[in-house]
């Protein structure tokens, strides 16, 4: 099967240039000038292709808490936001912290349609395991309380996490980023820390200079709203880490800017609307489907530029996570696509998500600048509103050196 893609802006290298896609077995084959014949045919007039983007932090809740959200609903809403690959969380039921777990999961996942990959938990006593298990993004540290129970303190146990050769992701807050950044040291592996959210944690994070790499991440949610907007929200905009201040917020912008930050994701964490009323509530919102829509519409705010979008949401998760073909319109290149409308308004309606919880803390916003069409190895997974269930694949990597 082929499909060409005709009479859009391609961003590729930097820039907008009217040019077509072919594609053919999956794989972007020419980006050119001239019209193809095809199977199938997308006229992307007056619409800009980019990138699919890859998600680099969901929770698709699966194994053991499907009531909430699964590979085949999570991934929709991934399509829906112009999404082609997600990396799914190991704080499951139960967490993903051995080969036969992860093995469980790799099949579960078969139901996506879009591509996904796996970060890996670790215990006080999974090391063997961390040390064998293969084709994963990163290893994952909860050094912080979270939805599970995969907090770890033991500081024998962290320091041989740290110095196995994983790219190490961390959910750490506060203090707990220097703590990661000192055990770093004992290794050479990348440390990546995720849903940065204050601008301590930035200076943190970023404010030294060590021979590790280290990246961050920030989420949408600490980018469009603070922890002013909870006298509205209430429990709906409790996650972890929390909404912090204006200041913070602004911080995390400057960080986009100048570099400090590497990469948005959105932490993708469904809960019922059950769940969220009750006076134990759960901690985290769902982000797939809005992320792109947000950034957008920043786009044409003219508080972001394109660029920074791509750079942010697809180039640099491929090479964080090493993820081999992704995250660039190349040629050889897998055929992971979004068509945007930017002149396109909507509003963010809870009940036309496809996420199973059926909420958004921007419930009721309206936006300029919308997906409208997602495409994964060559297939149409989402257009104009619709899914088209075609199964995806999990990703591979490109080989991390020894240390």
């Amino acid at each position: 099967m082929s499909l060409l893609i005709k009479n859009g802006k391609i961003y590729q290298n930097g820039t907008l240039t009217s040019k077509n896609i072919f594609v053919k077995d999956s794989k972007i084959t020419k980006v050119t000038s001239q019209e193809l014949k095809s199977n199938e045919v997308i006229d992307a007039k007056n619409k800009i292709i980019i990138p699919g983007l890859i998600d680099g932090h969901v929770h698709f809740r699966e194994p053991g808490m499907t009531h909430k959200e699964d590979f085949l609903t999570g991934s929709m809403a991934a399509a829906a936001g112009g999404i082609t690959t997600i990396l799914d969380m190991p704080n499951t039921n139960p967490p993903t912290t051995n080969m036969q777990r992860l093995e469980e999961k790799r099949k579960l996942a078969k139901k996506s349609i879009v591509n996904y990959g796996f970060h890996f938990g670790s215990t006080n006593d999974n090391i063997a395991e961390i040390e064998k298990v293969t084709n994963v993004a990163s290893v994952k540290v909860y050094m912080d309380y979270t939805t599970g129970d995969l907090k770890l303190d033991d500081y024998n146990a962290l320091k041989k996490i740290f110095s196995s050769n994983k790219t190490i992701t961390v959910h750490g807050e506060n203090e707990n980023i220097l703590k990661a950044l000192e055990l770093i040291r004992h290794g050479r592996s990348h440390v990546h820390f995720c849903h940065v959210s204050s601008k301590e944690e930035l200076h943190y994070a970023k404010g030294k200079k060590i021979k590790n790499p280290v990246s961050v991440e920030v989420c949408p949610h600490h980018l469009f709203l603070t922890a002013k907007d909870l006298n509205e929200l209430g429990n709906f905009g409790e996650m972890k880490p929390g909404l912090k201040t204006k200041d913070d917020q602004k911080a995390l912008w400057e960080g986009i800017h100048n570099g400090k930050v590497d990469t948005i994701a959105t932490d993708h964490a469904p809960h019922t609307k059950e769940e969220k009323m009750q006076m134990n509530y759960p901690f985290g919102v769902p982000g797939c489907e809005t992320m792109l829509p947000l950034l957008l519409n920043s786009l044409n705010q003219k508080k972001i530029t394109l660029k920074k979008i791509i750079q942010l949401c697809c180039e640099n998760p491929a090479k964080i996570f090493k993820i081999k073909n992704k995250g660039f319109i190349k040629e050889g290149f897998d055929a992971d696509l979004a068509i945007v409308d930017l002149s396109l308004e909507r509003e963010i309606n809870n009940d036309e998500l496809f996420t199973k919880c059926k909420w958004s803390p921007f419930d009721g916003w309206k936006l300029k600048g919308w997906p409208v069409a997602t495409i994964v190895n060559g297939n149409v997974t989402f257009s104009n509103g619709k899914i088209n269930n075609v199964a995806a694949k999990e990703v591979l990597y490109n080989e991390r050196k020894s240390s």
